[in-house]
């Protein structure tokens, strides 16, 4: 499966502004989708189910039908039961393009989806968990590889999309310290459909984190990083800085009590109080809109593809 003529012939670029807790709203992803990159956020950015009507309202209106898609994500394993259906039938109601599943399996889902035209796009970080989601009839797979931010995997894209792409000839979307129209570019070449970028996000104008948060991703570099399971109980990456500034040794980092029950001082809790980056940090030095930021990664993409 490529991907429909419907969405492709509505992208500037071949690529995902990932949801992104706390950082994701409706104004980065109406800016993404108006700039011809598919934008998404977390449902669960909306606090209330009416808050998220009003997003989703928002977002249709001020997109329209020749924009980029908008994709919602569904943290599965993360979210209450009544909830997850408050959200999802608003979903179903606005017949969404994309959802984007992750931590928990899509399968009970997946069918209502296709019923109203939409895809599904499922968060994977091995070949084991691809080939569950494959079975469960996803259309696409997100391949969070080393170097995503937030919830990322161990392994190199270089060996993860051959492998993926040996049994699954849907839509592939890779992860993992993307910045640049060039490594767009690259992840093409590798034999992905859509690149997935978080990171390189969270400094444009338009996206909702705190200007802390914003200034944090201009200071650190590559090295930064530090990928750990002991602050949201699974692996994920964050900035060496923002664990320091609430006290916490990157060396010395208390172990989680369990998937998803991390053991941090009271007050202390991931994407909150401790912020996500990918390895791709070290290359953003500015916070510019998300309109010129594309154009800038597009013009980068452009002279990629004239070298082929």
């Amino acid at each position: 499966m490529t991907i429909p003529a419907s969405i492709k012939n509505r992208l500037t670029l071949p690529a995902i502004a990932a949801p992104m807790f706390l950082v994701s709203g409706p104004d980065l992803v109406i800016a993404t989708c108006k700039a011809g990159v598919i934008g998404s956020f977390p449902a669960m950015n909306a606090r209330t189910s009416t808050e998220f009507a009003d997003w989703m309202t928002k977002i249709i209106e001020e997109t329209g039908p020749y924009a980029a898609p908008y994709a919602v994500n569904f943290p599965l394993s993360r979210m209450k039961g009544g909830q997850l259906d408050d959200y999802f039938d608003i979903c179903r109601k606005y017949r969404t393009p994309i959802i984007i599943t992750s931590v928990g399996n899509p399968a009970s889902i997946v069918d209502e989806i296709h019923d109203w035209g939409g895809l599904v796009f499922h968060d994977v970080t091995t070949v084991h968990h691809a080939k569950k989601a494959v079975a469960a009839g996803v259309d696409g797979l997100i391949l969070v590889c080393a170097g995503a931010g937030g919830h990322a995997g161990a392994a190199t894209p270089f060996a993860l999309v051959e492998q993926v792409r040996a049994f699954f000839d849907g839509i592939l979307i890779v992860a993992g310290g993307i910045s640049t129209g060039r490594a767009i570019r690259a992840a093409e070449v590798l034999g992905a459909d859509l690149a997935y970028l978080g990171t390189r996000f969270i400094a444009t104008k338009e996206a909702m984190a705190e200007e802390d948060y914003k200034n944090m991703i201009l200071q650190e570099e590559t090295q930064d990083i530090v990928y750990t399971n002991s602050i949201s109980g699974l692996p994920a990456n964050f900035m060496r800085s923002s664990l320091q500034a609430v006290g916490l040794d990157a060396n010395d980092l208390p172990k989680p009590e369990g998937p998803f029950r991390p053991n941090l001082p009271d007050g202390i809790t991931a994407w909150k109080s401790v912020w996500s980056a990918g390895q791709g940090v070290g290359l953003i030095e500015d916070s510019p809109s998300t309109a010129d930021l594309v154009l800038q990664m597009t013009a980068e993409y452009q002279s990629a593809c004239a070298m082929d």
